[in-house]
């Protein structure tokens, strides 16, 4: 175990967070990372509120750990999400991808622990005075929907922990120890990942999807909408490469989404995903990963210690 703020508020047992991606993050993959002492988060970008309000009833019956729910403000526009999650009972949500102003108090109102994802220093100073009790700085280098100005998690984590006294969860390029000691070494007290559960043996996304992560070298993720918004980054893939040259990306890019996520066309949409690709060289079990990342960061520590000993 890992006791810290970030423990204690979201009542687990080590400090790592599962992102929530769209149409990914729902029952089968957040169960195992609870399970494994973590946080599982239920996703609700894919917009399919009846289909997430399922999956968490699905949670209730495959883990009595504590989850979350994520509520992506671009993408689910419906100003009675704030109800819909306060009445699933859970106890965490992280808010991203629109102003933390705008259901902060009322999540935290109703007895919610709400941390807000940002990917700027400005960003990060307005979710704090907007009342939120954590957040989680997101590198660019992270898979998934950007900020179009990114910044390298080395960059923005220091600089965030600097000018905020409020629990930091570290995202983007965290796939195992000593990247989770790193990320504490500059201000964090909880990793969060999403790439590296992408890859889970639990995740349910096609095999062939997992096998390109496998795959996939440290220069094989590509970031559209480079000059449009929102950023994403993504596998490499004929599609995306050809993608990537375009000004603007439409998000219909998405609408055959599940015949890549799910029916295993690499060709077919977009496969979000982060630069950490080229450190996954094998499809693993939650637990495992869990139970490696934390002996991991131990042992780095640990080591940093004895190599470099105080005084």
């Amino acid at each position: 175990m890992i006791e810290n703020r970030v423990t204690e508020m979201l009542g687990v047992e080590v400090p790592i967070v599962q992102a929530p991606m769209g149409w990914i993050a729902r029952a089968q993959l957040a169960s195992a990372v609870s399970n494994a002492g973590g946080m599982g988060i239920i996703e609700t970008s894919s917009g399919e509120l009846d289909a997430v309000r399922a999956e968490i009833e699905k949670m209730r019956d495959l883990t009595d750990k504590p989850f979350g729910v994520n509520v992506a403000q671009a993408f689910v526009r419906d100003p009675k999400i704030v109800d819909f999650v306060i009445d699933q009972g859970v106890r965490f949500v992280t808010t991203s991808a629109g102003d933390p102003t705008r259901y902060t108090a009322q999540l935290k109102d109703a007895g919610l622990t709400v941390f807000h994802v940002v990917p700027t220093l400005k960003g990060a100073l307005k979710a704090v005075e907007a009342g939120v009790d954590g957040l989680i700085v997101e590198g660019g280098e992270g898979g998934g929907f950007k900020n179009p100005r990114d910044v390298a998690l080395m960059v923005l984590l220091p600089l965030v922990r600097s000018q905020v006294d409020v629990p930091i969860i570290a995202a983007g390029g965290i796939v195992d120890g000593p990247t989770m000691a790193a990320a504490f070494a500059l201000g964090a007290e909880g990793v969060q990942m999403g790439t590296r559960m992408v890859s889970a043996a639990e995740s349910p996304v096609h095999e062939n999807w997992k096998q390109a992560i496998v795959d996939a070298a440290e220069t094989d993720t590509v970031f559209l909408n480079r000059f449009a918004s929102p950023g994403l980054r993504a596998l490499r893939t004929e599609r995306t490469t050809r993608l990537e040259r375009e000004e603007k990306v439409s998000m219909a890019e998405f609408a055959t989404v599940a015949d890549l996520y799910f029916g295993g066309d690499m060709e077919a949409s977009i496969a979000l995903g982060g630069q950490v690709v080229g450190r996954i060289d094998e499809v693993k079990p939650v637990a495992e990963i869990i139970a490696e990342t934390v002996a991991g960061f131990h042992e780095t520590i640990g080591a940093l210690g004895q190599q470099y000993p105080s005084g």
